[in-house]
């Protein structure tokens, strides 16, 4: 399976570290090659990623849009999901489209961050 590639693991380390963008290249190549349902699981995560670069770019509606689509896409897995904590990314997706679709910023300091499950 092609989601447990370094590639996968990388694009992780980069969302964490803010570098949507480049998260979302990589999980991109990943994507290109993936099976279900792993494809659908890394294409949240690319939209996820991109949600967040629309936001760094101050583009809430784009960022919101993608970030309902996202969580969308990650409804379909379990909490704990190809080694990352797929639920709790998932519920942070759900606060952020609830605030950006009422108009509040959610702030750069409580952008999620993609754990790993034990």
């Amino acid at each position: 399976m092609h989601i447990a590639d370094d590639k996968f693991h990388r694009g992780v380390s980069l969302f964490n570290a803010g570098e949507f963008f480049r998260a979302h290249e990589i999980w991109e190549e990943l994507w290109l090659v993936e099976a279900e349902p792993d494809k659908t699981f890394l294409q949240g995560l690319i939209q996820a990623a991109a949600a967040f670069h629309h936001y760094s770019q101050r583009n809430f509606k784009g960022a919101e849009s993608l970030v309902i689509s996202a969580a969308t896409k990650l409804q379909r897995f379990p909490a704990d999901h190809c080694g990352i904590r797929a639920g709790e990314l998932r519920a942070a997706l759900i606060q952020w489209a609830q605030e950006l679709g009422e108009g509040i910023d959610p702030g750069r300091d409580r952008l999620p961050r993609i754990r790993e499950s034990c």
